[in-house]
């Protein structure tokens, strides 16, 4: 009887962690939909949010303002992915192309900046 209790506890061990390891990929963590913040621009702090998905092994999206739904979204130019480094590039009507550039924190936190301002992403779960 113990043996069989040992190996029904292996079994329903072995199925628990193997799916949550499937949960995420390892190489899509920047995936998902994200917010950020970019503190102390002339306008006052501004926030964006990206749903960032992975099409033929890249990342894409576009940039919107919450705040505002009618504003037209800024599409990404390009993502660039380098370890626990991401730089979003787009495009605005007031500076030409900018790079936000952000590094991993924690797995729900991003800091960077901006153009010389200074930007956190947070998940939104």
């Amino acid at each position: 009887m113990r043996k069989a209790s040992m190996f029904l506890f292996l079994i329903l061990m072995s199925m628990a962690f193997g799916s949550g390891a499937q949960t995420t990929a390892p190489g899509d963590f920047f995936a998902g939909k994200w917010e950020i913040v970019i503190a102390g621009t002339p306008n006052g702090d501004a926030k964006l949010v990206t749903d960032l998905v992975r099409k033929d092994g890249k990342l894409t999206g576009e940039l919107s303002d919450p705040t505002d739904p009618d504003k037209p979204k800024m599409p990404l130019t390009k993502v660039e992915e380098n370890g626990d480094t991401l730089t979003l590039y787009f495009d605005t009507s007031q500076a030409g192309e900018l790079a936000l550039s952000l590094t991993k924190v924690d797995p729900d936190t991003l800091k960077g900046s901006v153009f010389n301002f200074e930007a956190v992403a947070r998940r939104v779960k």
